[in-house]
């Protein structure tokens, strides 16, 4: 993996609806995690809302306002409600 690109990994219900568990995105710029969101919800139409969906970072959760640099490691994964 090259510098100007991110390692996305997918978990539970988000890996069943892309129907891939990881893939490889080009990144040439840091971004929000927030704005990442809204282009995984383009290419993946099938999670929207995408801006409910959780991140983490180098096995780091993240706030959405987070940094997300070229050659990080994302796992995106939904919100885990407790009971």
């Amino acid at each position: 993996m090259s510098g100007a690109e991110i390692k996305v990994l997918y978990f539970a219900q988000v890996a069943e609806l892309t129907r891939t568990r990881q893939e490889v995105w080009p990144l040439a710029a840091a971004i929000k995690g927030g704005d990442w969101l809204i282009q995984l919800e383009s290419r993946y139409p099938q999670l929207a809302p995408a801006t409910r969906l959780k991140l983490a970072v180098n096995q780091y959760h993240i706030p959405h306002e987070h940094l997300i640099q070229p050659g990080d490691e994302v796992a995106v994964f939904e919100p885990v409600t407790g009971g």
